[in-house]
């Protein structure tokens, strides 16, 4: 019985340990020291637990991490799915993490868990093993993750006392000594946080109040003498592009101001989540890159897409992506536009980028932790990539990410 209980025990210490930092943002208790030894702490006995700590400690990540994913699937009418998505996550990063289990030897762990930085099951790339880090004094780059695995699996090989500190000399080599300079912009940028229920939204009810709502924030933001406005994902709850005399009042209103909003659009019976610029009277259109797992597409093959579509999502196909990223260039400075689940995805950082704009629509996962997951990875990304970013988001997470 003693035996049964250190496992759990300890694996469930793993998950804790390697989970705290995400609920210590969401109570804003964040601390870069008690991050750090958290950290390390996680990644220790991610390296030293039997290995029968290893199951309890994947599955309870699996679901301290991602217990809300199935919050969505009541909004497409299957609800009773949530706690079968809830436990699915549980089991999918027990399988994750289970190469860890077949040996005890700790710098082989090391080895396994910097392989498993790169994985990503079925595209989802949420669990990001420096991301532990990203409030921290250790750095969130490749080598610095490489430098904590070997000072913390060292101490296992190491007998002589000629090398007894090169583990600590490792470590401090991993410490975050800064990152790249990241730029302000010279424009003066509104984003709008909305609290439009997901059960509402989407209804005939919501849709005029919303378009009110939205015009009323562009004026705010004309007689406040901001240069852009930015609104949260799907913020019009429509097809834009059936819509011309949406899209002339919406071209008349940024005579002075540029509005950013994001909408659906549909060409040729396909569907796009897309972000709408307007300025000065012009439109651009942003078709998202990067389709958001099991919610914007099923990333399995076509005969299982279109068993799940039938039975989940009543029969809708899945979204259509861009080719490549899409810049929006106002008042002569370039933003790369993201869409949500793209902000938090390495391509969308690709080439020259300096600002993103994001949008997103948080409220599929009202309430959780989800917000401010996806802040904490915005944070990585920006940290990793030198870029600034402006997030509008609908329920939470709105703010600017440096």
């Amino acid at each position: 019985m003693k035996t049964y209980f250190k496992i759990i025990s300890l694996g469930l210490l793993t998950a804790f340990s390697f989970s705290a930092f995400i609920y210590l943002a969401e109570y804003e208790l964040t601390n870069k020291l008690l991050n750090t030894l958290l950290g390390l702490s996680s990644l220790a006995l991610f390296l030293y637990i039997p290995k029968r700590s290893i199951p309890v400690a994947g599955f309870s990540i699996g679901i301290l991490w991602f217990y809300w994913i199935g919050y969505s699937f009541v909004y497409q009418g299957v609800g009773y799915m949530t706690p079968i998505i809830t436990f699915a996550f549980g089991i999918i990063y027990l399988l994750f993490f289970l190469p860890l289990y077949f040996t005890e030897k700790a710098y082989i762990r090391a080895i396994l868990l910097f392989a498993l930085s790169y994985a990503q099951p079925f595209d989802w790339n949420w669990l990001q093993i420096e991301l532990i880090f990203v409030d921290s004094y250790i750095g969130v780059y490749k080598y610095q993750l490489i430098f904590t695995l070997l000072a913390l699996s060292l101490p296992q090989l190491i007998k002589h006392k000629t090398y007894k500190y090169l583990p600590l000399i490792l470590l401090i080599g991993a410490f975050n000594f800064g990152y790249e300079k990241q730029q302000d912009t010279p424009l003066k940028i509104k984003l709008v946080q909305t609290h439009i229920k997901q059960d509402y939204k989407w209804t005939r009810e919501a849709l005029r109040p919303t378009i009110k709502m939205i015009f009323q924030e562009i004026a705010v933001a004309k007689l406040e003498k901001y240069d852009v406005v930015v609104f949260p994902e799907s913020v019009f709850p429509l097809y834009m592009n059936r819509n011309p005399k949406l899209i002339k009042e919406l071209q008349s209103a940024s005579k002075g101001i540029a509005i950013i909003a994001g909408s659906l659009l549909i060409k040729n019976s396909h569907s796009y989540n897309v972000t709408y610029l307007f300025d000065n009277g012009k439109i651009e259109i942003a078709k998202k890159l990067v389709l958001v797992p099991f919610g914007e597409y099923i990333p399995l093959p076509k005969f299982a897409q279109k068993f799940i579509n039938d039975t989940f999502f009543s029969g809708a196909s899945d979204f259509e992506t861009a080719d490549k990223p899409t810049d929006f260039t106002i008042k002569g400075v370039k933003f790369r536009n993201a869409i949500c689940y793209e902000a938090t995805c390495a391509e969308i950082y690709k080439g020259d980028v300096h600002y993103l704009i994001a949008t997103s629509n948080n409220a599929w996962f009202a309430p959780s932790i989800e917000p401010i997951l996806q802040r904490l990875l915005m944070e990585y990304y920006a940290r990793k990539n030198g870029v600034t970013i402006y997030h509008s988001a609908n329920y939470k997470g709105s703010g600017v990410i440096k």
